[in-house]
């Protein structure tokens, strides 16, 4: 199902001399049309060689601005700096367009920069995307790295290409907590794996351009896929509007992992009082919940579990076992920073990353099944999604006003209250839960 996902090439820093991910040596000649024209190595025109890499981050909403944070504060990361249209208008953030901190377009920003962060609306992840790969810049793409498979399989054959780094933002595959749930479930801890159970709830943030599905489902559905080292097969998803007429708010997904005979259940909503998120892997032996609000203890595994009674005197046919409720030590450091310095590994070593485009591309499947089965009110094969052909009918588009426009020029859409278009050359971010 995944898209074979070729190695980029190095981020190299040694000389000229140095390897290309692709084998050959960076001539005098070859390199320097390299270097000018596409901006990959640390030997561009007025840089030292051994200089550290250039991050834009576009978009500085909510999380665009961790991303800034953190990528500022990365080994290996000479410069990190934003980019957003609505910069002089940010709180905290005008004084970086004095400063050369900032840039208020994607197009400007480029020949000062080696990879580049996109945090902006979904709908224009592609489109920012494109620009920055075609420019010979390395890319990390926030969740969802698309919003259609045919977009997620145009970054990947785009950055193949070009032969960068492309990157997907699926935070908790760097989180040690979700490494640890996959460790008791791969060395059978919890016994046999019956089903995960997943609940992403909040009052807001409510998006002007998806529904809950696309904005918060992404997240589990990749811890789903790392926990189990499998994809579904099948997706069914219901839902429901309750404030918003356009997007659902409050939504259900049923993951069936044939191949493994797993399912997995994910529980979304931006309709709810409490904040919660909660992972919770229920197997023959044991069950183990992880739980991100609590950081004293992120993983707890219950020694609990339904046996056949074997006891043919009593009248009940199942027994219930109840042991001690263990807190396990989980070395943790925050996800983010974790992600980042992979990401600047990958781009100077050339190997793929992690979260690479195919492990974007599975996520975004999956969501796009689920959309079709919110919009049929039936079970979706995860086949169905995985061709090339045009969007599928049923599937609600985003509104106009958050619609990517094309890169040749500024959108002609009115602006929404949201803000304004995003189009290539101009990126505003927006607040993402």
């Amino acid at each position: 199902m995944h898209t074979e996902y070729s190695a980029p090439k190095r981020f190299s820093s040694t000389g000229t001399n140095a390897m290309r991910g692709d084998g050959t040596k960076m001539g005098a000649d070859r390199s320097q049309s390299y270097q000018d024209d596409r901006g990959l190595t640390g030997e561009s025109v007025g840089r030292p060689a051994g200089a550290g890499i250039r991050i834009g981050v576009v978009g500085v909403g909510y999380w665009g601005s961790k991303q800034l944070r953190v990528m500022q504060s990365t080994p290996g990361v000479a410069r990190a700096v934003a980019i957003d249209a609505r910069l002089p208008l940010l709180s905290g953030m005008g004084h970086l367009l004095a400063n050369g901190g900032g840039y208020t377009s994607l197009r400007a920003a480029l020949p000062h920069i080696d990879a580049v962060v996109v945090a902006t609306p979904p709908a224009s992840h592609v489109e920012v995307a494109l620009e920055a790969i075609r420019a010979g810049k390395h890319v990390l793409v926030e969740k969802p790295m698309a919003t259609s498979p045919a977009g997620a399989r145009q970054l990947i054959d785009a950055a193949r290409a070009a032969g960068v780094t492309l990157m997907t933002g699926h935070t908790f595959e760097y989180n040690g907590a979700v490494t640890m749930l996959r460790e008791l479930v791969e060395s059978q801890e919890l016994g046999d794996l019956y089903y995960l159970d997943s609940a992403r709830l909040n009052l807001g943030l409510y998006q002007s351009d998806v529904n809950v599905v696309s904005d918060l489902a992404p997240h589990d559905i990749s811890i789903a896929n790392y926990v189990l080292g499998s994809t579904p097969t099948s997706v069914r998803a219901w839902g429901s509007h309750h404030v918003d007429p356009v997007f659902e708010d409050v939504a259900h997904l049923e993951l069936d992992y044939a191949d493994i005979g797993v399912g997995a259940h994910i529980h979304v909503s931006w309709l709810d009082p409490r904040k919660v998120r909660l992972v919770t892997a229920v197997g023959s032996k044991k069950m183990a919940v992880f739980d991100d609000t609590d950081a004293a203890e992120r993983i707890r595994v219950h020694d609990k579990a339904v046996l056949p009674n074997t006891d043919r005197r009593s009248p009940s046919r199942f027994s219930y076992h109840q042991g001690a409720i263990t807190s396990p030590v989980v070395p943790f450091e925050e996800p983010l920073a974790v992600q980042a310095r992979h990401f600047i590994e990958c781009m100077r070593t050339g190997t793929a990353p992690r979260t690479d485009g195919a492990n974007g591309l599975a996520v975004v499947e999956v969501i796009e099944a689920a959309q079709l089965s919110l919009a049929q009110d039936r079970r979706v094969l995860l086949e169905e999604v995985a061709g090339d052909g045009p969007p599928l009918p049923g599937l609600v588009p985003a509104p106009p006003s958050a619609a990517a426009p094309s890169a040749a020029g500024p959108s002609t859409a009115a602006p929404s209250a949201a803000g304004p278009a995003v189009t290539a050359t101009a990126v505003t971010a927006t607040v993402r839960a």
